[in-house]
Formats: structure tokens, C-alpha cells, sequence
């Protein structure tokens, strides 16, 4: 099987722009870790594409952007020399959507979530009431149109279509987020803090079925009013009552269409976990599933669709926990 790999950020998508410094190091830190994951797969040949300003791959073939060439033409290009295609992108702008219907309108493999669960997981507010209208515990999410209620405590604004902490505040109540709801456009969501433990689960999702990778820590620091992500110490909390594999499971069924490698970012707060988004597409945590797990997780989703009385749909992998450190990925 041939394989295009497509990294956004660091695959040429950028081109036309200035290219984020700690964007291209977390991008090229998973497109490394998949790329190493695939070539340990047996049959399976492996193309990518490179922004020429970026220091060129070693071991795999990789095209650049012709002139004028923008992310998607880049991307079809690259699609058409294979039978599969991977894509990571951010959901901003309805990126990976498109790069998903592209996939599959040009007869490609989709090696990742379909279109319709891109569309409702890049929103955090139509994600929240997917979540909410099938009881799952999720954090209440307002538009700009909604009355917040006066909760009491912090409160978060960030883009809908956001990527990790890229462009979420901090705002000390209710009333301060309202006030920057109305000065937008349209395009931001207020959330209440939750106060907990920062989580994320590492899943492999297909057709509604789920299995927990692993269960991550995030250390999330707050720095003038904007919380970042200093690092992810992945499998480092153990699932023994087997709740938030379940909890994978309710959200594969709120969100039709999810599949392949998907993170999901949570709190566990004293009254249960809450999540705040799912993220239909590589995260940072992957790379450290090797590490921590010991597992190929590239290969697991290249077996898809497993047997539904297949073992490996069962217990999460046992092993150690690995520390992925973000500390250099931030933005210049």
C-alpha cells in the first residue's frame, strides 16, 4: 500500500505565510513519529510533502509546492500518487474537512475520521451539544447569540474551530466573557472553567467502537490570562475501573464517523470526567504511545476494522508513562 502523509503545517500548507516556529516543531514531532511508525509496516511505502524551508526528510520521499501551488492543489498532488492518504491538519477554516472529502472524492483510502465527525468536532460549541444530547458529560459551550448564565469562577472564550490553546483567554467571571463574546464576530465560544485534573485519551475509534490507547496527563500552565500546554505525560493515569474507556465509547456514538487515531481533551473534576473537545486527528500524545506503550499504534489503525470480539478492542496496553515536552513548541 502507498501512503501520503500529509502534515499541514510542516507539508507545505504554510507556504505563502510566515511558518510558525513552535508550529513546525510539534507538527514535525507527529509527522516523525507516524512516518517512524508506518515504515515498520510491512507493505506499506510511505511520500509526504516538505515546505523547502523546513530541513528535508531523511528515508522518505517527499514533494515540495510548486509556485503558487496552495495546501489543497499540494495535497491532491500527493493524493493522486497514492492508494491511502493520512492527513493532519487543524480543523481551522474547515482545513481538515476538506482534505478529508478530497481524500475520498478522489477514491482514496481515508486514513482517518470521515468528513461529517470532522465537521461537528471542529466546533466546540456543536460538539458540546452532540455530547450533551447524548449524556455525555461535556462542558456547557456558548455563542456569541447566548445568555450566559452567572456562573460562578473563571471563565474560558476561545475560537469554535481553535486548536489546542491557540487563541483561548483567560477571563476572571461570567460578565468579562460576555463582554468579549459581544465584541466579536462569530467566531468565539465561552466555556466556565473547570476545575480538575487536565486529561486527554488516546483512542483508536471504527465504526463505533473504541479502544483506550492510553490516558494522558496535561500540564497546563497560565501565563497572562492565556493557558498553554507545557508538556503531556502520556499513560499516565491508569483506567482500572474502565469508566473512561467507556466514556470513549459514548463519544464514538455521539460522534458518527469517527475514526483512526482520535484524541479527546478532558477534566476530571470531583464530580466525574468532562470533556472539552475531541479532536478528530493525530495529537501531540501520539508521539509518545511507543515509548510508553510499546505499541505500534500507525499499525493498529492500518488493521482496521478489527473483529468485534477481537481482544484488542478490550483492556487498554499496560506499560510506563513517557513525558512529552512542549516547553519549545510555542510560538515565537
Amino acid at each position: 500500500m502507498n501512503i501520503f502523509v500529509f502534515e499541514l503545517v510542516t507539508g507545505g500548507g504554510l507556504v505563502a505565510q510566515p511558518l510558525p516556529s513552535g508550529l513546525a516543531r510539534e507538527g514535525d514531532r507527529m509527522l516523525q513519529a507516524l512516518l517512524d511508525d508506518l515504515s515498520r509496516v510491512s507493505g506499506v511505502r510511505v511520500a509526504t510533502s516538505r515546505d523547502p524551508r523546513l530541513p528535508p526528510l531523511g528515508g522518505v520521499r517527499a514533494i515540495t509546492p510548486a509556485p503558487g501551488e496552495d495546501a489543497f492543489a499540494l495535497y491532491a498532488r500527493g493524493v493522486a500518487l497514492a492508494d491511502a492518504a493520512w492527513p493532519i491538519a487543524p480543523e481551522t477554516d474547515g482545513a481538515l474537512e476538506r482534505l478529508a472529502r478530497d481524500t475520498l472524492a478522489c477514491g482514496k483510502i481515508l486514513l482517518g475520521s470521515r468528513p461529517e465527525a470532522v465537521r461537528v468536532a471542529a466546533s466546540k460549541r456543536a460538539t458540546a451539544l452532540a455530547l450533551e444530547s447524548a449524556g455525555v458529560p461535556a462542558v456547557p459551550t456558548f455563542g456569541p447569540s447566548d445568555r450566559l448564565p452567572p456562573l460562578p469562577g473563571p471563565w474560558v472564550v476561545k475560537p469554535d474551530d481553535g486548536a489546542g490553546c491557540e487563541g483561548v483567554l483567560l477571563m476572571p467571571d461570567w460578565r468579562a466573557a460576555g463582554d468579549r463574546l459581544a465584541g466579536d464576530h462569530g467566531r468565539l465560544v465561552a466555556q466556565p472553567w473547570i476545575e480538575g485534573r487536565a486529561l486527554s485519551l488516546s483512542l483508536v475509534c471504527c465504526e463505533g467502537r473504541v479502544r483506550l490507547l492510553s490516558c494522558n496527563q496535561q500540564h497546563v500552565r497560565v501565563a497572562d490570562g492565556r493557558p498553554a500546554l507545557a508538556a503531556i505525560t502520556v499513560n499516565a493515569v491508569a483506567d482500572g475501573a474502565g469508566r473512561l474507556a467507556e466514556l470513549g465509547r459514548r463519544i464514538a456514538a455521539a460522534i458518527p464517523g469517527l475514526w483512526g487515531y482520535v484524541g479527546v481533551d478532558l477534566v476530571l473534576a470531583d464530580r466525574g470526567p468532562v470533556v472539552l473537545e475531541v479532536n478528530p486527528r493525530l495529537t501531540t500524545s501520539y508521539c509518545g504511545l511507543r515509548s510508553a506503550l510499546g505499541i505500534n499504534a500507525a499499525a493498529m489503525v492500518l488493521d482496521l476494522p478489527w473483529d468485534a470480539d477481537d481482544e484488542a478492542w478490550s483492556a487498554p496496553p499496560c506499560g510506563t508513562a513517557a513525558t512529552v515536552s512542549l516547553e519549545a513548541n510555542r510560538a515565537d
